[in-house]
């Protein structure tokens, strides 16, 4: 059974920080390019960054840049997003992505909330 489990989530205030993590099961992690996206209220799904199956590249919404890094840990079967000097505008639901040939995994995603 494909799980993609997120978690990191939570209340940050303007210029914070926060992880996000991504486990993985149930299938080859270290074969599947990995990404985050996320939702703001009322918004439609954005793409937000990803790394390659062996995590030699990594790419990000180009907003986004500097701020937000995603690194994977291929024993861990876990795929991270670290944040940086959170603003208001990055409150959304947060998921992740897994993603290799026509196989196409989300998981059930994880609220991050940017506020004083």
């Amino acid at each position: 059974q494909v799980q993609l489990v997120e978690s990191g989530g939570g209340l940050a205030q303007p210029g914070g920080s926060l992880r996000l993590s991504c486990t993985a099961s149930g299938f080859t992690f270290s074969s599947y390019a990995m990404s985050w996206a996320r939702q703001a209220p009322g918004k439609g799904l954005e793409w937000v960054s990803g790394i390659d199956s062996d995590g030699s590249d990594t790419y990000y919404a180009d907003s986004l840049k500097g701020r937000f890094t995603i690194s994977r840990h291929t024993t861990r079967n876990t795929v991270y997003l670290q944040m940086n000097n959170l603003k208001p505008e990055d409150t959304a639901v947060y998921y992740c992505n897994a993603v290799r040939g026509v196989n196409n995994y989300w998981g059930q995603g994880t609220k991050v909330t940017v506020s004083s």
